[in-house]
């Protein structure tokens, strides 16, 4: 049962009874009214709500809760007194399970919107609490949600121990935006935990890499020099056997024990002479991939990343290129496989907006044997596989890695292969 909308100013004075259908990637349920989509959060599907609206965008509107009529059977009480407040999670009011199966269908979804055949979806999950090891924060709390006022906060119920027992004694005195990393995986700093306060990159040491430690057969491996680096920010963690490196101050997954399960899928039934690891950050894939093909390239923009890309694969057999993927593949691919032959795999992580244009239309071209495609942005993985179906690519297997429970957040893995 709905109201009739007469005018702009009564559409946002009253309130409307609704039936929310599906959720949507930004964790907001739709529903109907008067042939208006109206996108309500902390909802679930098949609802029966009392809302209020709160912005008439026009084709749209966006509503709040005022009574919840008819509850989901999947509705729970959030386990968290600032849940609603503070701006991380938006999924805690659900049950554990099924949250994980609304992000697997928001993902089926978008590659369906793109005509892609979808395999089953796979979720590599770990514990739904307790595991989130990067916090940044701001003068000892966090942002509130839409707002730039901070909540004080001394425990979190999805942070890591180490992440808690700092807030317990630390938070409150810290000024300024500070970084903070902590995991009993961490290896570096001996407490397991490292504090990371932002200085201006003038005051930052400023380091240019060499080659590294073992001998390897090309002349130059470096394609790239200097960095700016402040020794106090670097941490090192243990990732499945292996010492990985990397500038708390930069991005490093925050979900490990989800970050090694993800490791393994990507290397699964994968092997050969040289994979190319696009997008490569500070080497986490591949100082694995090393393990499994003679060769790596690594590709990657953000030259300080790379810095410490190239600390951690020190003694492998590898080739490092500081800059984007569109200029790699416009000014060096061709020459690399005209001398060494083609990349026997790719792995590719780009940032939200999704691979190059001038990098997607390369894979297509290539018809390399084997992608593993991760993304964090379900819409434009969608669409770049899209595309590499089209150019000839089988999409053998998709899995949601949940990295981010009670958050509507999703990153995915796709693997394709190419038979021809």
């Amino acid at each position: 049962m709905t109201k009739n909308i007469k005018s702009a100013t009564i559409f946002l004075m009253n309130t409307f009874t609704i039936e929310t259908q599906k959720m949507t990637f930004g964790g907001e349920c739709i529903a109907k009214l008067d042939g208006k989509n109206i996108f309500i959060p902390f909802a679930l599907p098949k609802e029966t709500l009392e809302v209020a609206i709160t912005e008439d965008k026009g084709d749209y509107a966006k509503a709040k809760i005022v009574s919840i009529l008819k509850p989901s059977p999947y509705r729970r009480e959030a386990p968290c007194s600032l849940y609603g407040l503070c701006g991380g999670c938006n999924m805690m009011h659900i049950t554990d399970e099924e949250q994980v199966n609304i992000r697997k269908q928001v993902l089926k979804d978008a590659f369906e919107r793109e005509g892609i055949k979808v395999p089953e979806i796979v979720a590599i999950s770990a514990s739904p609490f307790a595991y989130r090891s990067r916090f940044q924060l701001h003068d000892g709390g966090l942002k509130q949600k839409e707002s730039n006022n901070i909540i004080p906060i001394s425990t979190c119920p999805i942070a890591t121990n180490e992440i808690n027992t700092y807030l317990t004694s630390n938070a409150q005195k810290a000024k300024g935006r500070v970084h903070i990393f902590g995991d009993s995986r961490v290896t570096s700093p001996s407490s397991h935990f490292l504090e990371a306060k932002e200085i201006s990159r003038a005051k930052a040491e400023t380091r240019i890499m060499g080659k590294p430690n073992k001998k390897i057969k090309r002349k130059e491996n470096v394609h790239f020099s200097g960095s700016i680096i402040n020794p106090e920010n670097i941490c090192t963690v243990n990732i499945a056997g292996k010492q990985i490196t990397f500038d708390v101050q930069g991005f490093f997954q925050s979900n490990l024990e989800v970050l090694e399960k993800t490791i393994e899928k990507v290397c699964c039934n994968m092997g050969g002479q040289r994979v190319l690891d696009m997008y490569s950050g500070c080497g986490t894939f591949s100082v694995f991939l090393a393990d499994i093909f003679k060769d790596v390239t690594l590709v990657e923009h953000n030259r300080d990343a790379l810095v410490f890309a190239e600390q951690n694969m020190a003694g492998k057999q590898h080739t490092s290129y500081g800059m984007s993927g569109e200029k790699f593949v416009q000014s060096q691919a061709r020459s690399l496989l005209d001398t060494y032959g083609q990349f026997d795999a790719v792995v590719i992580d780009p940032p939200r907006s999704g691979m190059e244009k001038a990098v997607c239309d390369w894979l297509c071209r290539e018809k390399t044997y084997q992608i593993r495609a991760v993304s964090c942005d379900p819409a434009t993985q969608a669409r770049d596989i899209a595309k590499l179906v089209k150019a000839g690519y089988t999409l053998s297997r998709l899995y949601l890695l949940d990295f981010y429970p009670q958050t509507c957040h999703i990153e995915s893995l796709a693997c394709l292969e190419n038979n021809a």
